[in-house]
C-alpha cells in the first residue's frame, strides 16, 4: 500500500446520481436509481476501496466517473477542474482508464495482444513512428510480466491471470494518473489474485498511480486500500481509513460484512460472532423509504422509515449514514 503523496484530492465526486429509465409497458418508464447521491474524494497516490453486495452500484460509480455512462446529476472534478464539456472528458480519458472485471470478455478475440495494447495509442495518437509504437507496446507488456513472444498471440491462448495482465497493460498505455479497477481479481483463482494485487501495488509505487478499487471481497480491499467506502443499494453508508473501518466500524451493514471475512485461526474463528442479515437486498426499482437498509437492520424503527439518514462525519475522517450509531454494538 503506497503512502499518500499529497493531501490535495485528485478526484472529487459530489452528489453523483445515475438513474436508468426502465420500460414498464404502455409507454410508462420508471427510474432505477443505481447510484443515488454519492460523494467522496480520492487523494493523489491513494487507493480508495469500494465494497458492497452485488447490484449495489459499485461498478456504475466507476463507469459514471469515466463517463461511460452519462451522469444523471452531480459533479465530477479532476485535478481541480470540473468535467463538463466533451473536450474535458476527452482530456480526462488520457489521464484516467479502467481495468474491467471479466478478462475473458473485455479483450477482442480477433485482435492480437499487440493490437489490443496498442489501441489506446492509436486512438489518442501517442506515437510518431511504427517503431515507437512497437517499442511502447513491448515496454507495457514488460511492466505486467509479459514479453515480446506474447505480442503476436491472441487472447484465447492465455490463462485468466495473463488476460487480466493484458487488460492492465492496455490501461497503462495512455500513462494514466487514475485507474478505476472494477473487480479486477473476482474472476481469478486465489493464487493468481495475490499476484495481480501485488502487481497493482508495485505499479502504484513505480508510477504514482491513484486507484478506485471496486470489489465485493473485503479481505482483498483491506489489503490494498488506504481508505474504504461501503455501498448499499446505490448509497454510500460508511467511509473511513482502512484500519479504522475494519477495527471500529459504526454502521450495522459494515459490521455484517466484516463478520463474514474468513479467519485463518480456528480458535479465533470459533470465538467470533457472525452477523447474519435477514431477507434479501430490495430492488433498486422500489427501494424502501427513508434508510434503504432498514428492511434488514436489527436497529430499525419508525424514524428510519420516515427520514433518510445524513451522511455525516462521526470522527476525524470517518463518515457514516445511520440514525442509531449510538445503539450499534
Amino acid at each position: 500500500m503506497s503512502e499518500q503523496t499529497a493531501k490535495k484530492p485528485l478526484l472529487e465526486v459530489k452528489g453523483l446520481k445515475e438513474y436508468f429509465d426502465i420500460n414498464m409497458g404502455f409507454f410508462r418508464t420508471k427510474p432505477l436509481k443505481a447510484v443515488d447521491d454519492v460523494s467522496f474524494s480520492i487523494n493523489k497516490g491513494e487507493t480508495l476501496g469500494l465494497v458492497g453486495e452485488s447490484g449495489c452500484g459499485k461498478t456504475t460509480v466507476g463507469r459514471t466517473i469515466l463517463h461511460l455512462y452519462k451522469p444523471t446529476a452531480g459533479e465530477i472534478w479532476y485535478d481541480g477542474k470540473q468535467l463538463k464539456t466533451k473536450q474535458d472528458i476527452q482530456q480526462f480519458r488520457t489521464k484516467a482508464t479502467m481495468v474491467f472485471q471479466d478478462p475473458y470478455s473485455s479483450l477482442n478475440p480477433r485482435m492480437t495482444v499487440s493490437d489490443i495494447v496498442g489501441e489506446p495509442l492509436d486512438v489518442h495518437h501517442l506515437y510518431k513512428t511504427k517503431k515507437e509504437r512497437e517499442d511502447r507496446i513491448l515496454e507495457l507488456l514488460g511492466y505486467v510480466g509479459l514479453n515480446s513472444e506474447h505480442a503476436s498471440r491472441y487472447a484465447h491462448e492465455f490463462s485468466g491471470g495473463q488476460r487480466q495482465r493484458i487488460g492492465i497493460a492496455r490501461a497503462l498505455a495512455v500513462e494514466p494518473k487514475f485507474i478505476v479497477c472494477d473487480e479486477p481479481v473476482s474472476a481469478l483463482d486465489v493464487s493468481i489474485q495475490a499476484q495481480v494485487v501485488n502487481m497493482f501495488e508495485d505499479l502504484q509505487q513505480e508510477m504514482g498511480l491513484t486507484y478506485l478499487f471496486i470489489a465485493h471481497d473485503l479481505s482483498v480491499v483491506k489489503h490494498i486500500s488506504n481508505r474504504i467506502g461501503v455501498m448499499y443499494l446505490g448509497k454510500l453508508v460508511e467511509l473511513a481509513d482502512s484500519f479504522e473501518l475494519i477495527a471500529h466500524s459504526v454502521h450495522p451493514y459494515t459490521r455484517s460484512l466484516i463478520s463474514a471475512i474468513p479467519v485463518a485461526d480456528p480458535v479465533t474463528a470459533r470465538q467470533s460472532h457472525r452477523i447474519v442479515l435477514q431477507g434479501d437486498v430490495p430492488s433498486p426499482l422500489n427501494p424502501p423509504s427513508g434508510c434503504r437498509f432498514r428492511t434488514r437492520c436489527p436497529y430499525a424503527d419508525e424514524r428510519c422509515a420516515a427520514e433518510v439518514p445524513e451522511f455525516k462525519e462521526v470522527s476525524s475522517g470517518h463518515w457514516a449514514a445511520c440514525h442509531h450509531l449510538d445503539k450499534v454494538k
